[in-house]
């Protein structure tokens, strides 16, 4: 069975390659989700992101966008002092903001996955890369809802980070065609 490279280099991504990035993705929470954790990743590896998910659940309200949205400063400190996540203060504030956000979207367009997914027609791209050194860290898709999400108020929301989370919820098939996913999530 033959993974995309960057899932055979650390153990930690298998069951994540293989089970999660690149399945489309349509779960409200789950969208959130992962717009945390890309939010928390950007500059840094998706290892240490993907290792402190656990506590990142725990400290985010199992990614309740509602109570999220709910945190207070004092909420902000708590996050601050928690070593089990990534305690960038910057960060933490847009996730906040950014739960926010994402309940205007949720308001305006009856959810987010009607508004994130409507930027692809709704259905995957399907992409055919032979090798990592193809797939792009941002396309122009990517930079077009980085700047609407920004003008709706997102923040960390760049066009590198946007691209990241099109992959992880199977808005893209960045899966490499000698990836035994790239196939069966071709026609989902």
């Amino acid at each position: 069975m033959e993974r995309c490279t960057w899932a055979e280099s650390n153990p930690l991504f298998h069951a994540y390659h293989d089970q999660e990035w690149g399945v489309p993705l349509h779960d409200e929470q789950k969208l959130f989700e992962f717009l945390v954790l890309e939010t928390f990743q950007s500059g840094l590896s998706w290892a240490i992101v993907l290792k402190k998910r656990e506590n990142f659940r725990k400290a985010f309200a199992e990614f309740e966008v509602e109570k999220v949205a709910a945190f207070t400063q004092k909420d902000e400190e708590r996050l601050q002092q928690d070593a089990g996540i990534i305690r960038n203060k910057l960060k933490i504030k847009a996730t906040i903001s950014n739960a926010r956000a994402f309940i205007e979207v949720q308001k305006e367009f009856g959810s987010f996955n009607t508004y994130i997914w409507g930027f692809v027609n709704h259905r995957p791209i399907q992409n055919n890369f032979n090798g990592e050194g193809q797939i792009p860290a941002k396309t122009p898709l990517s930079d077009t809802i980085s700047a609407d999400m920004k003008k709706r108020g997102f923040k960390f929301i760049g066009s590198t980070v946007m691209y990241a989370h099109m992959q992880a919820t199977g808005m893209v098939n960045d899966h490499t065609v000698n990836c035994f996913r790239h196939k069966q999530l071709q026609h989902s």
